[in-house]
Parts: C-alpha cells; sequence; structure tokens
C-alpha cells in the first residue's frame, strides 16, 4: 500500500523533476523501476525495464519525458553527481 501510494504521489507531482528527486533523495523514479525489476526477478517474475518503467511512471516512458521533463540546469547536475558520490558510500 505504501510503495503504490508513493507512485500515487510521484504521478501527481510532475512538477519534481527526477534529477531533483536524485539530487535530494539519492533515489528517482527510474531508481523506483530498476528495483522493482529486482524484486520482480527475485520473485521469479519477468518484468523488463520499459515494463517497470510505465508502472512507475503510470504511462509509457518516452511519453513521461515528452509531457514533463525539462532540461537540467548545471546546479541540478551537479547536485546529483554529488548524491551519486554519497550512494556509493
Amino acid at each position: 500500500m505504501a510503495f503504490r501510494r508513493l507512485l500515487e504521489h510521484l504521478r501527481h507531482r510532475t512538477d519534481v523533476q527526477n534529477i531533483d528527486l536524485m539530487g535530494h533523495g539519492g533515489f528517482c523514479r527510474n531508481c523506483l523501476a530498476d528495483w522493482l525489476m529486482e524484486a520482480a526477478a527475485e520473485t521469479g517474475a519477468s518484468l523488463d525495464k520499459a515494463g517497470a518503467r510505465e508502472w512507475v511512471y503510470g504511462m509509457p516512458y518516452d511519453d513521461y519525458r515528452a509531457q514533463f521533463q525539462t532540461p537540467a540546469s548545471q546546479e541540478q547536475l551537479d547536485r546529483m553527481a554529488a548524491s551519486v558520490v554519497q550512494n556509493r558510500k
């Protein structure tokens, strides 16, 4: 229930860019899709990247990007890079 509510919230908050989620929280919608694929594999279910992303985004990934993704600023890119380093610790 909590995971579904998180996805519902992220689908509603299309103004929050993945790069901002990565920069501040250390994960984004694509990370959630990757984790979903890993969880499916652990149970023997088959879920590919496109299917996992569609489940997370509520639509095909390319459609989401075309409708909601904006270009990243250098500040966002720098914050995300620092976050990726932090995730590796």
